[in-house]
């Protein structure tokens, strides 16, 4: 049995952490049912990264942009491996992605331009071919357990489109992004339970008064909804077998995006 870690053990570095400094030195604030809570709550801003880390990647992040000009450059140019399997990631997933990787990469490091015409669909789906989609996990991720995997779905292609967004609910989405639960037991945790856990929060002054969420949706809107979700869902239940793996994905809305202009989906997920 190896000697237990500790922050004499544990030096803290520079840079993405490795899993080890995530443990020591930034432990998870939330818990799995917590997680769970702040991704339903309508309020996708609740779900946050350790303080010290996110200061942590404000000054990495500082040093990212003077050397290759934007956070979107760094990651467009360098750090996501499009049509390739992530061996640059210091915190590894235990499934494996290589069978959603083709290993065909695109002609191109551009967002836009390289894309192939008339693609059918033209947003991100279970169809979109590996050379637009980047699956790494996150370098820098929110305050998760251990047991939980913070993964990124970067895609090429939009997430948010007008045959996926209808007109009636483009305005409930721009504030509260997308969202979603697969191979869960039972119902999802309500939103009014976010209540319940503000007390986990409280460090990050988030109060019932500072929750930005939308009025409860109609009948109508919920389907409008869960048919612009359907995509990305479809996608997690491929990737993450639901025999397997519970997750929660989101698609943050643009008021929460760090890296506008760069689509891409974020997945908690926890082995069975």
């Amino acid at each position: 049995m190896g000697q237990p870690l500790t922050k004499e053990s544990v030096p803290l570095r520079t840079g993405p952490p490795t899993k080890d400094e995530l443990m020591v030195h930034y432990p998870a604030k939330f818990t799995w049912e917590q997680l769970k809570i702040f991704v339903n709550s309508g309020d996708l801003g609740t779900l946050k990264r350790d303080r010290a880390l996110q200061k942590r990647y404000d000054e990495w992040a500082e040093g990212i942009k003077a050397q290759y000009g934007s956070m979107v450059s760094y990651l467009v140019n360098h750090r996501l491996r499009w049509g390739q399997l992530d061996t640059m990631s210091l915190l590894k997933s235990s499934l494996d992605f290589s069978r959603f990787i083709s290993g065909e990469q695109c002609a191109t490091p551009s967002t836009e331009a390289g894309i192939e015409p008339h693609l059918d669909p033209p947003y991100f789906s279970i169809k979109t071919p590996s050379k637009y989609i980047s699956l790494i996990q996150n370098d820098w991720p929110y305050s998760v357990p251990p047991e939980i995997e913070h993964s990124l779905i970067w895609t090429k292609l939009p997430i948010y489109h007008p045959l996926l967004v209808a007109g009636s609910i483009e305005a409930r989405v721009g504030q509260d992004g997308l969202c979603g639960f697969t191979g869960v037991e039972g119902p999802p945790e309500m939103p009014e339970d976010i209540a319940s856990c503000l007390g986990a929060l409280s460090e990050w002054g988030v109060t019932p008064e500072t929750l930005i969420r939308s009025s409860p949706p109609t009948a109508e809107e919920v389907a409008l909804l869960q048919k612009a979700a359907t995509p990305v869902h479809e996608y997690v239940k491929t990737v993450w077998v639901e025999d397997e793996w519970e997750t929660a994905w989101f698609v943050n809305p643009p008021r929460l995006q760090s890296v506008p202009g760069l689509a891409h989906i974020h997945v908690f997920a926890k082995r069975k």
